[in-house]
């Protein structure tokens, strides 16, 4: 069943997003070569914390960490290590969830680490771009598909693999909630409620869509060992047109 959020739902959901944000305007200044992602959770539980909020990747289905930090080829639910360091020329998705008084914000972003190869830039400006296009779909009473179809299409353009096994998802009360969101056609008949939240999370690849998930149970990695990166908003469908819960206030 898809929820339909109340207007102090979506209030404190707007709230849990500013602190996603938070941490990832940190992110944003403290990314650089040298840098363990053990340290970049550290950086992510604090600001969480500090705002009132908790961690809502901790402990959820057995993860360690605060934040998913998944490095070139690792698509997606990297767990973050002290060893696990930066180099120069790496890109590192970041993903993170805060709950604030009982809502979810979940958002997601793909940083260089100094200077990156055109086409590994090429990626990341597609899947953000993918990302946008499947926002402004986010209209009440028309099709998810248009959400999905508006994903496909820029990264078909643009020629990058499509991550099939993993997508987006309602997000409220619980991190994951109906509907389940794919970032490619389907032929889906779910029609998008006004007010329903749905965090929207391209996953596109550099090379092959095929991933699989390595034997700590947890990171999933492209076949081919090429590059994946992952942007992800939280949107809230409303009247007015799409409303983006993981920005700064």
């Amino acid at each position: 069943m898809i929820n339909r959020k109340s207007r102090e739902e979506i209030k404190l959901m707007r709230h849990a997003g500013h602190i996603v944000a938070l941490v990832h305007q940190e992110m944003a200044k403290v990314i650089e070569a040298g840098i363990s992602t053990l340290e970049l959770d550290k950086i992510a539980y604090d600001i969480i914390k500090k705002n009132k909020a908790i961690p809502t990747f901790l402990g959820y289905c057995g993860y360690p960490n605060s934040i998913c930090a998944s490095i070139n080829e690792q698509v997606v639910h990297g767990i973050p290590h002290q060893d696990t360091i930066l180099k120069e020329g790496d890109i590192i998705s970041i993903d993170v969830g805060a709950t604030f008084r009982g809502l979810v914000g979940d958002g997601a972003w793909t940083y260089p680490v100094g200077k990156i190869t055109p086409e590994v830039q090429h990626l990341l400006d597609t899947t953000k771009k993918a990302l946008f296009a499947g926002i402004e779909k986010m209209i009440p009473d028309t099709k998810l598909e248009n959400v999905s179809a508006a994903i496909e299409d820029v990264a078909n353009e643009n020629k990058v693999g499509i991550v099939r096994q993993y997508g987006g998802h309602g997000v409220g009360r619980e991190m994951h909630e109906e509907p389940f969101l794919f970032n490619y056609r389907t032929n889906s008949s779910v029609i998008i409620k006004k007010n329903c939240a749905i965090a929207i999370e391209p996953m596109l690849n550099l090379g092959c869509d095929e991933v699989h998930t390595l034997a700590d149970g947890w990171t999933v990695v492209t076949d081919d060992k090429m590059p994946s990166a992952h942007f992800e908003h939280t949107v809230v469908a409303s009247e007015d047109g799409p409303l983006i819960m993981t920005e700064l206030m």
